[in-house]
């Protein structure tokens, strides 16, 4: 294996800038992906080494690199360059790119770039930052090529020659009418088929999707997934083309959605950097606001199971304070995987609140079957644990167990079996619930137009806690027959 090779790429990006290897530095740019350069240049902190890359290489893969930079290394970046050469990197990026970075740059960074950007330039920038964060106007891009229906395919094909280049994509072609209302969508390779004397009316897609400016992204993004699409017109209320999203800002908008439920699910705020760019302190910032609202939530379930314990069930068969945390364990377990499914429908758009009816019904039939399965094997799998010993039972101060000798008597038997029921009774029942309860929260939080990963497995948890001991102290008492 050569030296080379044994070198990491931001060591052989050093070792360019180190000996001012301008040829090798220009090969490692040429053949390996922008987010691997991107990925080793967070590595180095030295502003020099940046600036000498960015004199070095083509302007083209200077702004693609810069994009997938961290904010902290593009604010050096911009705070490094001079104002001709800060425009000549704005210049090679797409609007939406330069939007993203104005977004976690500081107020003085902002006006700096709004100051020095050409006039059109800035006011496309100045537009996408005026719409309501997380909507298709905010992550949109204004590049884009776009034709009249009544331009012909030869002339169309030498447009996308003059201005495709500074586009976004080159694929899907905008159609509108000379009024400005769009009509249809060309894909490149029926442009190249069809003759060139034929406009492009006549080729045009009719059934073309769009979605309005204000419409929330993961939406958006999802109708990539639904209709297939590489592209898609974002229009206003008129049906006036604003600009368009492309698949790969789709893909992106996707990770961070699921990125976002995957830290609610797991009662974490969502980081706004890379888990090893964020530091200890910050992710510590985000975990404990959960754990606190949680901890004052778990007073409900403390305060029923300190009631319980005083009622005269459970002081005379003190054995069945040992099943509460199966109890709740599995309540909770089985409301969370109800709770999961209708998170991911609802993000995935399978069902919308308005479906309650056909959801609950489905869960419904789903909960009776595994409440039943579930209930029936606690009955079987308890009643062999206090027969082995893992849970002694007493009759008149008299521990029994298989271990015990012959204190197995049809008493003790026939005892141990109320205690099955007892708990099994009990589980048939908050399984049952908990997983009602699991699809008519997140749908409930949905329909308030709020986020249900957030809400729902927190409110989740405490309900089937406290409904499942409160189950429990019903069913002990009517099955022991003992009232308090």
């Amino acid at each position: 294996m050569s030296e080379e090779n044994e070198m990491t790429l931001t060591e052989q990006i050093l070792d360019c800038y180190n000996t001012k290897n301008v040829s090798k530095l220009r090969e490692i740019f040429d053949t390996v992906p922008n987010i691997d350069i991107a990925e080793a240049l967070e590595e180095v902190d030295d502003v020099a080494v940046f600036l000498f890359i960015f004199r070095a290489i083509n302007d083209e893969y200077a702004a693609e690199v810069f994009a997938e930079l961290s904010s902290e290394k593009q604010e050096m970046i911009i705070n490094a360059f001079g104002d001709k050469q800060l425009v000549e990197l704005l210049n090679n990026l797409f609007t939406d790119d330069i939007v993203d970075t104005l977004e976690d740059m500081p107020a003085n960074i902002v006006n700096r770039i709004l100051r020095v950007v050409p006039k059109e330039l800035r006011n496309d920038i100045n537009r996408l930052l005026n719409y309501k964060e997380n909507t298709a106007g905010s992550v949109m891009t204004t590049e884009y090529i776009e034709m009249t229906d009544t331009t012909t395919v030869g002339e169309a094909i030498k447009q996308i020659r003059k201005k495709g280049r500074d586009a976004e994509t080159i694929y899907t072609i905008f159609v509108r009418d000379k009024m400005r209302t769009m009509v249809g969508t060309v894909d490149l390779d029926d442009l190249i088929f069809a003759d060139e004397d034929v406009e492009i009316s006549e080729i045009m897609n009719r059934d073309f999707v769009t979605c309005n400016v204000n419409d929330d992204q993961e939406t958006v993004a999802n109708m990539f997934s639904r209709y297939d699409l590489t592209a898609m017109a974002v229009v206003n209320k008129d049906m006036k083309i604003c600009g368009i999203i492309t698949i790969d800002d789709a893909v992106d908008i996707l990770m961070e959605e699921a990125n976002e439920d995957v830290a609610a699910l797991g009662h974490v705020a969502p980081l706004e950097d890379s888990y090893l760019n964020t530091t200890a302190f910050q992710v510590a910032k985000k975990c404990i606001p959960w754990i606190i609202v949680l901890l004052v939530l778990g007073t409900f379930t403390t305060l029923v199971l300190d009631r319980i314990e005083g009622q005269p069930v459970f002081q005379l068969i003190s054995v069945l304070i040992c099943f509460v945390p199966a109890l709740m364990d599995t309540g909770g377990n089985s409301g969370g995987q109800t709770i999961a499914l209708m998170i991911r429908g609802l993000a995935t758009k399978e069902f919308e609140p308005k479906d309650f009816l056909k959801v609950i019904g489905k869960e419904a039939k789903t909960a009776i079957i595994v409440s039943s399965i579930v209930a029936v094997f606690a009955f079987v799998w308890f009643t062999i644990e206090q027969y082995t010993g893992i849970v002694e039972i007493e009759i008149d101060g008299v521990a029994c167990s298989v271990w015990k000798g012959n204190c197995w008597t049809s008493e003790f038997f026939l005892y141990a079996l109320r205690i099955s029921l007892t708990v099994a009774g009990t589980l048939l029942l908050s399984s049952f619930i908990a997983k009602m309860i699991a699809v008519s929260l997140p749908l409930g939080v949905a329909a308030l137009k709020k986020d249900p990963a957030i809400i729902a497995q927190p409110l989740l948890t405490t309900f089937i806690d406290v409904i499942s001991l409160l189950i429990y102290l019903g069913v002990a008492t009517l099955i022991f027959n003992i009232v308090g």
